[in-house]
């Protein structure tokens, strides 16, 4: 029951007695005793009214309470309309500069896994970046350049208990989808991806701090995707993945001549001798039926400290357009660890493809260009990054970097290559702004090639984007 029937109630009440009452009660004089013990005992009949009609007032709402328990709850019904959300990651290289690794939620999330259908929500960035670097002496002479980075959109949701989950992404000299999968959530903790999938191999989701990923991201075992189906659980102490890939992101060899238009780096060629590092492959070639799976090992040491251990593999082929021309391995021991505000990163792995000519070098393709990597390699990564939260204006954090990593042991006796990021990134809201400065050597996009010979360069870069 709402106040306003009892406030009547009791309004109607006081009404009645107090026209009940003698006239000399309202006029402030008792003439006598008799006006006084009436006055009284009507009072007291007033007060005794007042107080039945608050225990009928809790007795009606208490059988209103009973009546509204009976009763089903009202059906939600997911919105449909484009809602927009904020992206707290990203990751892209342009041909001038590349993919940023901030840290963030991966595509599943066991928090969310397995609810009600959410409808699809719409999010994105717009990304610019400053660059100066010694490797470009045209650069220097400006004292740097600004340009555009990306433009980008992403979709992601639940339908009638089908998940999407797709980003595009727009440069100035090409576009490109990085991902795109359907899926399905089996219970919270399992999970089916069909489609163009993130390959799952070492540490999850970046094996990186910094706007450059690491040196695995140019050999195409970090953030990596591939067309086929991955498997996944997740619980509290284990993370396990199991994917099967029929090809790359692009397409089966031969079904596209534009196989550089890539945000994965994919083998897209065998290196012939005499050929330019940086020329189309005469060779096509690609990997093909890839199988992968990923282990981790979740330990949690106290309330501030968690320790993921990981051990991945991959293994399939090397095909040309008309027929296989050998195979291809990778497999790498990775450890995540978080402390308080504080995070540690260290990955070691070896990847060989191994062609039937022997060959000693591999064409790959991205972001609008080809390069050369050695058909086999080790790789270590060792990252450290620290976050602060600060309260100052717009600006809500600082995350300081430092990311290392070393690909040595290479095939044909190429030089070893070696990157070292120290940067930090500025949160405001949804701007993200990472300051990186970048010194490597045969490092692609600080001058050099990972099949080239080259001396130490550095680099300095801006890169802010708003993130919605």
């Amino acid at each position: 029951m709402h106040s306003k029937p009892l406030a009547a109630a009791l309004a109607a009440a006081l009404a009645t007695t107090c026209l009940a009452l003698p006239h000399s009660a309202f006029a402030g004089t008792a003439s006598s005793a008799d006006d006084t013990q009436a006055i009284a005992t009507q009072l007291k009949a007033m007060q005794a009214e007042i107080d039945a009609l608050k225990t009928q007032n809790t007795a009606l709402q208490s059988r209103l309470d009973a009546l509204a328990a009976k009763q089903p709850a009202a059906k939600s019904t997911p919105s449909k309309t484009v809602a927009e959300t904020t992206v707290a990651s990203d990751a892209t290289p342009s041909q001038v500069a590349a993919q940023p690794a901030k840290p963030a939620a991966t595509h599943w999330d066991t928090s969310t896994a397995h609810t009600k259908d959410t409808g699809i929500t719409l999010g994105g960035a717009v990304r610019f970046q400053y660059t100066n670097g010694s490797y470009n002496h045209a650069i220097n002479r400006r004292h740097g350049d600004m340009q555009f980075d990306i433009f980008r959109l992403d979709l992601h949701g639940k339908v009638h208990g089908i998940l999407l989950d797709a980003q595009w992404r727009w440069f100035t000299y090409m576009s490109a989808v990085q991902h795109a999968w359907i899926g399905y959530d089996f219970n919270p903790h399992s999970q089916l991806q069909v489609g163009l999938t993130r390959i799952p191999f070492g540490n999850q989701p970046y094996d990186s701090h910094s706007y450059f990923f690491s040196s695995n991201y140019y050999l195409g075992l970090e953030d990596t995707y591939g067309m086929g189906a991955q498997y996944i659980h997740h619980t509290d102490r284990w993370n396990i993945q199991a994917a099967f890939f029929k090809n790359d992101a692009t397409g089966s060899v031969g079904a596209s001549s534009d196989r550089i238009n890539s945000y994965s780096y994919d083998v897209v060629g065998v290196r012939q001798p005499g050929e330019s590092i940086y020329a189309a492959p005469s060779q096509p070639a690609g990997a093909v039926d890839t199988a992968a799976l990923r282990v981790a090992r979740i330990f949690d040491l106290g309330d501030k400290t968690q320790v993921t251990l990981g051990a991945s593999g991959m293994y399939g082929g090397i095909a040309s357009p008309t027929r296989r021309l050998g195979q291809h391995k990778a497999y790498a021991l990775s450890a995540n660890v978080k402390h308080g505000r504080w995070n540690f990163q260290a990955q070691a792995a070896h990847y060989a493809y191994d062609t039937t000519d022997h060959a000693p070098a591999l064409v790959v393709g991205a972001y609008a260009f080809y390069d050369t990597i050695a058909a086999r390699a080790n790789s270590y990564t060792a990252n450290v990054a620290y976050h602060l939260p600060i309260e100052w204006g717009p600006f809500t954090g600082i995350d300081f970097y430092n990311d290392y990593s070393l690909v040595n042991n290479k095939s044909g006796h190429l030089p070893d290559t070696f990157m070292n990021v120290l940067g930090m990134g500025l949160s405001a809201g949804d701007l993200y702004t990472y300051f990186d400065f970048v010194t490597g050597r045969n490092q692609p996009f600080i001058g050099g090639s990972m099949a080239g010979d080259g001396k130490v360069e550095h680099r300095f870069n801006i890169n802010f984007g708003f993130y919605f």
